[in-house]
């Protein structure tokens, strides 16, 4: 799971617990400006069981954890379950997605989007 903090100008995600180690990653730090789009899409998890997997880990029903190419993308994955998961679109950024779960995704992506309205 990832514990998300929003400042004046990025978006900082920790990976939690033993996701650190399924996703060869501590946290992410992205800046406002990069993101485009963000989304609950409790479908993308079963819809994306293809692609390939460039490091992490993926096992259904499960995890699926790290960087994946997917569709042309590259998609930072750390979703448990399905129904808690963010898609959160990026520009000149590493990833072009990220996949995330966090623990109230309605409250996040609102808090999300104010965010990002209030910066344009």
């Amino acid at each position: 799971m990832i514990n998300p903090t929003i400042t004046d100008d990025t978006l900082l995600l920790e990976v939690e617990g033993i996701d650190k180690l399924w996703s060869l990653k501590g946290h992410l730090k992205i800046p406002l400006i990069h993101i485009t789009g963000v989304r609950i899409d409790k479908d993308i998890a079963h819809e994306q069981l293809n692609g390939i997997k460039m490091g992490g880990a993926r096992i259904p029903n499960v995890i699926k954890a790290g960087t994946f190419w997917e569709n042309g993308k590259t998609v930072y994955w750390d979703v448990h379950k399905p129904e808690e998961a963010v898609v959160i679109e990026l520009s000149d950024e590493k990833y072009t997605e990220l996949v995330i779960e966090v623990a109230d995704p309605e409250k996040f992506v609102d808090d999300l989007k104010a965010k990002l309205d209030s910066t344009q």
